[in-house]
């Protein structure tokens, strides 16, 4: 497992107090590293780095709330995971909103723009914000949680999956640039996962039937299926691996 063993890296990961967020920073916490748990509301953020503490020891996680719309929360999330563990290893982008369900043709400006502002400049934001000490260590892992939607049309999240494609272009770009410096930049695109995001297309036994029916696994994705991608993106087992969307949906893709 030593390909998979994150002993002595430190990790943020956003929108961890529930879901795919939650579920990663369990796993990369398993995998030896430390984390941070952040998502707008402070106790949500406490609640689950008190399970990471108990489960793993004290001082494997810490809990920093802030919101991915507001620049300086985020560079405060820097900054205190850097005075607080020294350094950051590695930045799971994994927030993200969609306040607008029905055609792109209907979507109000201001809904498009926070759609736009949280998916994909705030991503922008952290890497830029997390990447010079990367570089200059030539060591480093980013991970941004995309979307399936990113890659096909749809009729009712039309806006959510621009930005999900932007997303990916965004990891392509900053591969490029921080190649040189060995960061690496990655994606994941989840298919449909059983999170409170999603809650609408599977809280009953026929949504949830209605739903995976077209999978080829014949289930939905639990957040612990994509958080097993996130330790491998964030480990040396994929550090030939940057620039790249990787899917985990089940195989409704295909």
């Amino acid at each position: 497992m030593s390909l998979f063993d994150l002993t002595g890296k430190v990790a943020i990961v956003t929108g961890s107090s529930r879901g795919i967020g939650k579920a990663s920073a369990i796993e990369l916490a398993r995998a030896g590293g430390r984390v941070v748990i952040s998502s707008r509301k402070q106790d949500a953020c406490d609640a689950v780095a008190g399970e990471i503490n108990a489960a793993f020891g004290e001082g494997r996680a810490l809990a920093i709330a802030a919101s991915i719309s507001d620049k300086a929360a985020l560079q405060a999330l820097v900054d205190q995971t850097r005075a607080t563990w020294g350094q950051i290893d590695v930045l799971v982008c994994n927030a993200a909103s969609n306040p607008y369900y029905g055609p792109l043709a209907g979507i109000a400006d201001d809904q498009f723009r926070k759609i736009l502002d949280n998916n994909i400049l705030s991503n922008h934001w952290l890497i830029q914000m997390v990447a010079p000490e990367m570089r200059e260590r030539r060591e480093g892992s980013i991970v941004i949680v995309s979307s399936i939607g990113g890659l096909k049309g749809s009729d009712v999240i039309g806006a959510y999956n621009v930005s999900k494609a932007a997303d990916f272009q965004l990891a392509r770009n900053y591969a490029v640039e921080y190649g040189p410096d060995n960061v690496r930049v990655n994606c994941i695109a989840p298919g449909l996962i059983k999170t409170d995001f999603a809650r609408a297309l599977w809280d009953t036994p026929e949504a949830e039937t209605r739903s995976s029916r077209h999978t080829p696994l014949r289930r939905l994705g639990d957040p612990i299926d994509i958080a097993g991608a996130v330790v491998y993106l964030a480990s040396d087992a994929s550090r030939y691996m940057t620039g790249q969307a990787m899917v985990v949906d089940g195989g409704v893709t295909i």
